[in-house]
């Protein structure tokens, strides 16, 4: 397998590159929002700063760094710009999703350019109808954050037996994960929300499309990583790729924050003679913010290290750990939510006019938490566990 030269980095230089281009984010997250995609400035200052490379293995030109590393860089882009940070982390995800595949087809999507992205959902399946060397793969699969600047598509789908699903010794249907080539479907104008509309969160859909065995793995237990893939990080599967959810939340929740504080220097509300700064409610509602979103990162982090300290010793994520990132996320993301709630209380009619950035971090942080990997639905599948029941959520039996 060929391999990509690159130079060492610490999480301290790549923050130093997103503090770099970080105001050209800030600059383009209008254009963002009204275009309802990724602004091209953006896309183009992320690439030169090698920051679409994160997730990617050192053997494709990668950093590879560790869990809580990632959500640190990640975390910071969103402070620019939550699309932003939100499509990296995407990229991100798909990317470790390599892992399942062959040498030659990971090769293949990652290793001749290293700053591509990728787009992709875990849900629904499309159909893979089996033909000589791959599949035709039809299908409709919503959320493909950044799909327009992607070069790969991702997402899972059902082996299909003439007009039947294939199934499995247990009666399961087989499922695949397949990649294919974003030229080679259509991406359908479908993002239309009430935030986080610079991510391009479109449809894609495919019709017939050849896909090649070599960018087809079977969606089981993670058990033999291709080789490009055996550091720690990758061994944690997907639960580093459902934490990744978590970042941008925090990232958007600390600039909502910091431009409160701020603005709360200087605005004297109506009808009163002293700043906001000097109210008592504005000061209680400011420390519970930093409270709150401080908590759910330092929650993620914990659950984060405590499962990388496993997986570098060789054992595998236990059914708990998993439990624990997935409860940590959520908590994360909905703590995120509530600094933001109360951020926006406290700014009073600041928070509504929509040439204050406020009204956007409320719409982008409450749409972030209807994700379904990351939703406060999700305690309860951790709640099952707790419990020693059967849990809803089946993404722990990988």
């Amino acid at each position: 397998m060929s391999t990509i030269e690159a130079s060492p980095v610490t999480v301290d230089s790549l923050i130093e590159k997103v503090h770099d281009i970080g105001p050209t984010l800030r600059e383009n997250a209008d254009q963002g929002e009204r275009e309802r995609r990724l602004p091209q400035p953006s896309y183009d200052a992320l690439k030169a700063a090698g920051l679409l490379r994160l997730g990617k293995p050192s053997a494709f030109g990668g950093p590879e760094l560790d869990p809580v590393s990632l959500m640190k860089v990640v975390e910071e882009i969103a402070y620019y710009d939550s699309a932003a940070g939100w499509n990296v982390q995407i990229s991100c995800a798909v990317s470790m999703f390599l892992a399942w595949f062959c040498d030659e087809g990971a090769t293949e999507v990652l290793g001749a350019d290293p700053d591509a992205t990728l787009a992709g959902t875990l849900f629904p399946p499309g159909q893979a109808v089996p033909v000589e060397g791959g599949y035709l793969l039809s299908g409709r699969w919503p959320f493909a954050s950044g799909s327009h600047q992607t070069t790969w598509c991702f997402g899972p789908s059902l082996v299909m037996d003439g007009d039947t699903p294939r199934t499995n010794e247990d009666g399961s249907p087989v499922q695949i994960l397949v990649v294919h080539r974003t030229a080679d479907a259509e991406i359908l104008d479908t993002w239309h929300t009430m935030g986080m509309r610079g991510t391009g969160s479109h449809d894609v859909t495919a019709n017939d499309v050849f896909v090649p065995q070599r960018r087809t793995a079977p969606f089981v237990p993670l058990e033999e990583p291709g080789s490009a893939f055996g550091n720690p990080i990758s061994k944690m599967a997907l639960w580093v790729n459902i934490a990744l959810l978590a970042p941008p939340a925090l990232g958007l929740a600390r600039a909502a924050l910091e431009t409160f504080i701020d603005l709360a220097r200087k605005k004297t509300p109506n009808y009163t003679a002293t700043t906001l700064r000097d109210r008592s409610v504005v000061q209680s509602n400011i420390a519970k913010a930093q409270a709150v979103l401080d908590s759910g990162r330092c929650y993620l982090y914990d659950c984060l290290n405590q499962g990388y300290e496993s997986v570098s010793s060789g054992d595998p994520l236990s059914l708990e750990q998993k439990g624990n990132i997935q409860l940590a996320t959520s908590y994360a993301i909905r703590s995120a939510a509530d600094a933001v709630d109360l951020i926006c209380e406290a700014a009073g009619s600041s928070a509504i006019r929509l040439e204050k950035p406020f009204e956007r971090h409320f719409r982008d942080i409450h749409t972030m938490t209807q994700h379904a990997a990351g939703s406060t639905a999700r305690y309860e599948s951790v709640g099952k566990l707790m419990f020693g029941l059967d849990s809803d959520w089946p993404f722990f039996a990988l």
